[in-house]
């Protein structure tokens, strides 16, 4: 311990970290063990060069210059755009039956906000009966591998923090109905965070304030881990890629996995039309190169979609996207940067193999956080306001490597009801009326007559189990004719 004691303090201290070993002293074997080991994973000059990028301004500054909105597929209005949509979905789903798709979950994060110490996943969630996210989702699985006559792997990736208690509560629970071998977990890299002063933060004396690197790591997470090894191994060519808090998430959606197979995609996504220019969602987006043919303009005016000798797709995140764009309107009144990302992509798998094989880092981004750590005196501080950084890297980021990248617009309504916050927007309360919402629309659809307030929402609480049924056509073949809605209505398999 004592050699490697002297070699980390002193690439600590040629990096200007040499107090991350303030306490060394009074720390006992196993604790100096366990710092050892966190230090010998941080990669000091990365860490140094964002400090000067993100805290210090050394780093150039980024010009967005002229962007111009992408042009996503739209929803269907015409019979050709429906007649797309129905070749796709065959497409889509050769695929899944071929064995071609397997599902991959972002489940690095606690519930705290919700107030809820435990991994978010696991959170109580559905209308009637309470189960978790993770358990809607490995019914949405487990349907949709019945359905097709497949096995679907699903691929989870935790973080150092809740991976010990995301597996246990898999195994605890027999995995949720699936087959065993057909859930894999695999954990994310980490960071430091960092305080204002550029000082990496302890959490406790002798251990190191860290964070998940972001879902940009999932990439990186997939190859190092052996997960993208196995997909090969098992013939996958396409990973349904969502993050775990999604309520509303269509993990199998054959419509969107065919349009990305027949366009030969490396990453596709799913966008949705934007409440307002306030809502935190990334704008799909694309960057005009200079025009290489004289008299011809580079981008139209912003207010029309029409663009010529566009650059790459990239989403702009919403805070980094410039006013005059969050807020330019169309001559109809809706937003020109309207298509809104919500982390629902497809990847190819060779697209995250040749990321790796080519070297391509994604840029790590920075939060102010409040970040619990110990002071010069040694005492736990639990800040009120945010006291330092953390570096995370966004998964979209790839985009711009991606050939062919396919954005299809979607119903908010049908796909994305996520769980951010303890209340208001965006909450366990909108998550679980968005699926009661959604059951209602089903039901109607079938002939049953729901109730309804004066909004527009669904009164009593309806829940209809992903076994029982996936969609709305699986729900009126299966329906009892002369079915009636009481006020609590809960159709499990």
């Amino acid at each position: 311990m004592a050699q490697e004691y002297a070699t980390l303090r002193e690439a600590a201290e040629r990096h200007g970290q040499g107090r991350i070993f303030r306490w060394w002293g009074e720390l006992n074997d196993a604790e100096r063990a366990n710092l050892l080991a966190q230090v010998a994973e941080i990669d000091f000059p990365l860490v140094e060069r964002l400090i000067a990028e993100h805290l210090r301004g050394e780093a150039p500054k980024t010009d967005l210059g002229e962007l111009v909105p992408a042009e996503p597929i739209p929803l269907p209005t015409t019979e050709a755009e429906r007649e797309a949509r129905r070749h796709a979905a065959a497409t889509g789903e050769a695929a899944v039956r071929a064995g071609q798709v397997a599902a991959v979950a972002v489940a690095g994060g606690r519930g705290s906000r919700l107030g809820y110490d435990a991994p978010k996943g696991t959170y109580p969630v559905a209308p009637i009966t309470g189960k978790s996210l993770f358990q809607l989702h490995a019914e949405k699985i487990l349907a949709a591998s019945r359905r097709y006559g497949v096995a679907i792997p699903w691929y989870i990736m935790t973080s150092e923090a809740t991976d010990r208690a995301v597996r246990a509560y898999f195994a605890d629970r027999q995995y949720l109905g699936l087959p065993a071998q057909d859930v894999s977990f695999f954990q994310q890299a980490w960071m430091p965070a960092v305080g204002f002063d550029g000082k990496i933060l302890l959490a406790e004396k002798g251990r190191i304030a860290t964070s998940p690197n972001g879902h940009g790591g999932t990439l990186r997470a997939l190859r190092e881990s052996g997960a993208l090894g196995d997909m090969r191994r098992r013939g996958i060519r396409t990973i349904s890629y969502f993050q775990v808090d999604n309520s509303l998430i269509q993990i199998i959606d054959p419509v969107f996995l065919g349009f990305h197979v027949e366009r030969g995609a490396d990453f596709s996504s799913k966008a949705l039309q934007k409440r307002d220019a306030e809502e935190g969602l990334g704008a799909f987006c694309k960057v005009p190169r200079e025009s290489a043919t004289a008299g011809l303009p580079a981008v139209a005016t912003v207010g029309e979609p029409t663009v010529a000798l566009c650059g790459p797709l990239r989403v702009v995140e919403y805070s980094d996207l410039p006013a005059h764009y969050r807020y330019a309107m169309r001559p109809n009144g809706s937003l020109v940067f309207s298509a809104g990302s919500i982390a629902i992509h497809a990847i190819s798998v060779e697209f995250v193999e040749r990321l790796g094989a080519q070297g391509i880092a994604l840029p790590f981004h920075r939060a102010r956080k409040r970040i619990a750590h110990v002071d010069e005196q040694g005492h736990r501080v639990e800040p009120n306001h945010p006291n330092g950084i953390q570096f995370e890297s966004f998964i979209f980021d790839a985009i711009p490597h991606a050939r062919n990248p396919v954005v299809l617009m979607v119903e908010r309504c049908e796909e994305f009801a996520p769980i951010k916050q303890a209340a208001g927007e965006d909450s366990p309360a909108t998550a679980r009326q968005a699926q009661v919402n959604l059951f209602g629309r089903w039901l109607e659809e079938a002939g049953v007559a729901v109730p309804r307030d004066a909004r527009g929402n669904v009164l009593g609480a309806i829940e209809i189990s992903p076994l029982y049924a996936l969609d709305a056509e699986e729900l009126r073949r299966r329906l009892p004719r002369g079915t009636r809605l009481d006020i609590h209505l809960n159709l499990q398999p």
